[in-house]
């Protein structure tokens, strides 16, 4: 989700003041309009519609408690941060109190106070509309729900059932299976009433991770004015997807079997325990079973997360499927990307279902995309795929894994980005697995 989609409206009678934060905050990407007064907010907000007000709270005519009330009563989704002088601390409190998400002191001396605080916004703003997509998604869509299960009918029935339950459920698969979808429908299909939180474990640098989790408080390191909620208080009633689990450091490790223990957590320099209703979904392309074994991953926590494993079959053993899925992925992108696909001619069709797809469904989609981008008359043309080595898709998961990334590396001459973006995976993830497997460049 792009920033420049998130609205801001700043309403302060100090021209100067909401000069400083428009530039601090176009400056990190968002739309910002003004207002200098709360009658000029309430005209402007009509037609502006934003998700974030940031208002003085003394200001002639309309104070900032006043305007809330007034905007809340019609449009109760947009949030505020409150401005005020350290005089009136206690004002902005008692706005908190009201609705108010924040607030930050006038003269501000911290710009990086104000970017977090709106982060802060954006993040819940960026969540709840990604869970709007996916209930707008699946809402009454049985057609779409056979597509995203097409070849995976022994599956279907077990995602069903531990989806009306509490259960911690694990995803094995690899790379590009659709692993994160069923996530999301596991989690619509649940009587959860929270959000659906994902978090990618391998995109994240590490000294991040632990903070993304569980949130900071204000002065827990450099930079951390504000605290921060993490994604599992995000997650509070709701799913927390956990994906490529097995990037996760043994440190972290030892946190998260806490969380699923205790269903506790401190966040990042905070001396208070919180408690966090979360279920928990994780995903893996890799054999845990096996990094247990080489001691590198946790047994107690393997034994947490395997309570109810899910199976997702590669492409490559659902060819059966891939014209109906080619014509779903065509017709999407098509409108996506602005031409219509009229003909997908035999020979296109055959050189799909006969690739062995090693990045699966996320590789179909990008294939599919680069002959839209290039169709010239309406027919998908798909040219010559290159297939792998036969005994490619050999032995079990970790040598499937390893002869993927190899034919990937091969194909961009070495270029880990290239191959990275072929695969699906994040770069780093990427040299992970390079430095694993041993695989030699």
């Amino acid at each position: 989700m792009n920033m420049e989609n998130f609205r801001i409206l700043i309403v302060d009678d100090e021209q100067s003041f909401s000069l400083l934060l428009s530039e601090i905050l176009r400056g990190e990407g968002y739309r910002v309009r003004s207002a200098i007064n709360g009658n000029e907010a309430l005209n402007v907000i009509d037609s502006y519609n934003p998700d974030l007000v940031i208002t003085d709270l003394k200001m002639p005519v309309m104070d900032g408690i006043t305007l809330m009330a007034n905007v809340r009563a019609k449009y109760p989704e947009i949030d505020f941060i409150m401005i005020t002088a350290f005089a009136t601390v206690e004002s902005a409190v008692n706005a908190m109190k009201l609705g108010a998400m924040d607030y930050i002191t006038k003269p501000l001396k911290e710009p990086e106070e104000l970017r977090q605080l709106v982060l802060k916004a954006y993040d819940k703003y960026r969540i709840l509309n990604e869970n709007k997509a996916l209930r707008d998604e699946l809402q009454g869509d049985l057609p779409q729900m056979e597509l995203i299960f097409a070849g995976l009918e022994d599956i279907v029935e077990d995602v069903k059932a531990v989806a009306a339950t509490d259960t911690t459920v694990i995803l094995y698969g690899e790379t590009g299976t659709g692993k994160t979808l069923i996530a999301k429908i596991i989690h619509q299909l649940s009587n959860r009433k929270g959000l659906f939180v994902t978090v990618n474990c391998a995109s994240i640098p590490e000294n991040l991770l632990e903070s993304e989790f569980f949130g900071y408080e204000k002065g827990a390191f450099t930079g951390a004015v504000k605290s921060k909620k993490g994604k599992f208080e995000f997650a509070n009633n709701g799913t927390i997807f956990l994906d490529e689990i097995a990037e996760m450091t043994p440190n972290l490790q030892a946190k998260l079997l806490r969380v699923l223990q205790d269903k506790s957590f401190e966040r990042l320099g905070g001396l208070d325990t919180l408690k966090t209703d979360v279920r928990v979904i994780t995903a893996t392309n890799r054999d845990l079973k096996a990094l247990v074994a080489d001691k590198r991953f946790r047994e107690d926590l393997y034994y947490r997360l395997n309570v109810f494993p899910v199976l997702i079959k590669p492409l490559r053993e659902r060819a059966k499927f891939i014209p109906q899925l080619t014509g779903y992925i065509a017709k999407k992108l098509s409108l996506k990307i602005g031409k219509a696909i009229k003909d997908i001619p035999d020979e296109s069709m055959q050189r799909l279902m006969s690739y062995q797809w090693p990045g699966n469904i996320r590789e179909l989609e990008n294939t599919i995309e680069r002959a839209i981008i290039l169709s010239r008359d309406g027919r998908l043309l798909i040219p010559r795929l290159e297939a792998p080595a036969e005994d490619m898709f050999s032995g079990d998961m970790k040598n499937i894994e390893k002869k993927a990334i190899e034919n990937a590396l091969k194909k961009t001459n070495g270029n880990r980005k290239s191959a990275a973006e072929i695969l699906g995976i994040s770069l780093r993830s990427l040299q992970y697995k390079i430095k694993d497997y041993g695989i030699e460049i």
